[in-house]
């Protein structure tokens, strides 16, 4: 996990962070209440918001686990994950027990899977707006919660990060940059879902 103080950010990187960052924070602070001890699942842990998400949690002192492909479970630990889960060979709804917090940024199959891991009492965050399958019903009759959640401004929230930042707690991972005019290349790109931190769009003349 980082630790140190560090240098500012670049601008690709301070136009990358916000959006992402705030989200994460919302979900699992103002909304989960993230506190130490707390065990929490990330799903796609090295996506734009997922990265940025653990690394929150750790510096909230919870337990991390962490979804994604094996080839980028160095990079989970390094951010700080405690137990990485290899989506394509684990069912993490077999395998995860006893969480109180579960982060979804896939949405479907997803969120009721994932009330099996949850705790009496937990809670399921999606960034994904709901459709006809989100699970709410399900959750209350588990004891759980499933909730979405919507990203809004917040000045409180960006000076916790910006305090996450400068004390070496938190950092963004730029994973490709598109000019402007690419925004549609950059918006397939994102689809795929295997993207390693965040997609930025540049507009450098």
């Amino acid at each position: 996990m980082p630790s140190g103080r560090r240098r500012g950010l670049s601008p690709v990187e301070a136009g990358a962070l916000p959006l992402a960052a705030l989200t994460a924070w919302q979900a699992l602070v103002d909304t989960a209440d993230v506190r130490p001890g707390r065990r929490v699942l990330i799903h796609a842990a090295a996506g734009g918001v997922g990265h940025l998400a653990v690394q929150i949690a750790k510096a909230r002192g919870a337990y991390v686990i962490g979804t994604a492909g094996a080839a980028k479970h160095d990079l989970l630990r390094e951010l700080g994950v405690d137990e990485p889960i290899d989506y394509r060979t684990q069912d993490f709804a077999e395998t995860v027990r006893d969480v109180d917090v579960v982060l979804d940024s896939l949405g479907g199959a997803h969120w009721a899977r994932s009330l099996r891991t949850l705790r009496p009492g937990g809670i399921l965050v999606s960034i994904i707006p709901p459709d006809a399958t989100f699970p709410a019903a399900e959750a209350e009759a588990r004891g759980v919660r499933a909730v979405f959640m919507l990203v809004e401004p917040d000045h409180a929230g960006l000076r916790e990060i910006t305090s996450l930042v400068e004390g070496g707690q938190l950092r963004v991972l730029v994973d490709e940059v598109f000019p402007l005019a690419e925004a549609g290349r950059a918006h397939t790109r994102g689809e795929t879902g295997r993207t390693t931190g965040k997609l930025v769009l540049s507009v450098t003349p």
